[in-house]
């Protein structure tokens, strides 16, 4: 790893323009929100709502389109071929294989592909894991954690647990030594146990590359999840300090005992910030646009949280896919990020490393009243606040060419001596660690 992955500081930040850009992310969905899970958080099954009647498989001439389309739409030599759903391995493998193809035949010299697959993992055997690994794909497997927090919400049509086959699929994969990591989404189930997820993502699971996503599911008065409407959250959705405490505590473990050996994609994202560089992460970054979502029919949409009929850009049948991603309505989309922000988010402190997070969950109001707040902003405004001092110093070791791993050496003096002072201090007495509280309301005295 450099820096805390090879990713954190090597290649220059793609920004979206007025021209066509270079390389765009385009998230393909084979099978649109079919799926053989039933999960109760779950965003995109809603969206079969969108194309009653659809038998919701890629046919053979939007694939093409597809991939001949993002290969022709990329300047740069590096293309990610990129599939999601629903569930994409519903698909089957001659879709696939078929894909492999269109592309081999649609690649220019010099060009290098990325396979990339997001999959809950439950239909993979050994044909799936030969083909990946033939291929070079990186895998995506979505897991919540043990398997008490895992089945709280991630069940199949019949409502039966789904983590042992998820699992079985994961440990495929791995005596297949195919490039994997776990996608988590934070719920109200899991949030209040980080460590618990995090040391079974680790030691268990034995994953280096984990991905935390809240789940922010919106509803209406009745009840019934919408899609990016209501002002109100779901039971199932995580708090917004909550989750701001479930990203602190792992960060607390991960910076005194895994940099360097553990890829956690947020904290990742604010070593780049802290480091004046573009996070590399849509979610924080200024500005969005470059992401777009790819239905089965080949409708193209500004977003995979955005497949909603007005940010609908276009069919890539009828119009190239790289004009749709330049187009006038897909740069509105991307630029008001940025332009939307209330004065609240403006003036905070750690806006550079947040600039708002993703505008679907911007739908509360600021202390002033404003509108647009994100409802995730109290977790993450305690969260980057928290990490100020460690990512100062991870950014320090980095600019003088030094190995951030060291930061954990930096901290292990620094706690020793903190324990030192604390064992020297009165229950009554101002905590050492300079929280102005008694030191029995904060650091307990490991004299008690």
């Amino acid at each position: 790893m450099v820096a805390l992955s090879t990713q954190a500081i090597s290649g220059a930040p793609v920004t979206a323009s007025a021209a066509r850009p270079p390389a765009f992310h385009a998230l393909a969905k084979p099978t649109g929100a079919i799926c053989n899970l039933d999960c109760a958080y779950c965003f995109f099954l809603a969206k079969e709502q969108l194309y009653p009647g659809s038998k919701f498989r890629m046919a053979d001439d939007v694939l093409e389109a597809y991939i001949g389309q993002l290969i022709a739409g990329h300047s740069a030599d590096h293309v990610t071929i990129a599939w999601q759903g629903g569930e994409p391995t519903l698909m089957g493998l001659d879709f696939f294989r078929h894909a492999m193809a269109v592309a081999e035949r649609h690649r220019r010299p010099g060009m290098r592909f990325e396979h990339t697959i997001q999959t809950n993992g439950t239909l993979l055997n050994d044909e799936w894991c030969a083909f990946f690994k033939e291929h070079g794909f990186l895998v995506g497997i979505s897991i919540d954690g043990p398997a008490e927090l895992h089945d709280r919400y991630r069940y199949d049509k019949g409502g039966k647990p789904t983590f042992d086959k998820v699992m079985r699929g994961l440990r495929l994969l791995q005596n297949h030594s195919i490039d994997f990591n776990v996608l988590t989404t934070v719920n109200s189930a899991n949030a209040d146990h980080p460590l618990e997820v995090y040391r079974f993502l680790r030691d268990e699971v034995g994953s280096d590359w984990m991905q935390f996503i809240p789940v922010v599911e919106r509803i209406n008065a009745d009840g019934r999840a919408l899609l990016q409407e209501g002002d109100t959250v779901s039971e199932r959705s995580v708090g917004a300090e909550q989750f701001g405490r479930f990203l602190t505590a792992i960060f607390d473990e991960w910076v005194r005992r895994d940099v360097g050996r553990v890829f956690v994609q947020t904290f990742e994202a604010a070593a780049r910030s802290w480091l004046g560089l573009s996070p590399r992460m849509c979610v924080f970054d200024k500005t969005c646009g470059l992401g777009p979502a790819l239905e089965h029919n080949g409708d193209l949409y500004t977003c995979d949280h955005f497949v909603e009929p007005k940010y609908k850009l276009g069919n890539i049948k009828d119009t190239p896919m790289i004009e749709l991603v330049a187009s006038a309505p897909m740069r509105a989309f991307g630029q008001a990020k940025r332009d939307a922000l209330p004065r609240y988010c403006r003036e905070c402190p750690v806006l550079f490393a947040c600039n708002g997070e993703c505008p679907k969950n911007r739908f509360i109001s600021a202390p002033d009243g404003e509108p647009g707040l994100n409802y995730l902003c109290a977790g993450y405004k305690q969260f980057f606040t928290h990490i100020d001092r460690p990512m100062q110093l991870i950014a320090g070791l980095l600019r003088r060419g030094r190995p951030a791993t060291e930061v954990m050496e930096i901290l292990a003096r620094e706690d020793a001596d903190l324990a030192r002072r604390i064992a020297a201090t009165g229950r009554n007495q101002p905590c050492p660690c300079g929280s102005g509280r008694k030191l029995k309301h904060c650091h307990s005295s490991p004299r008690r």
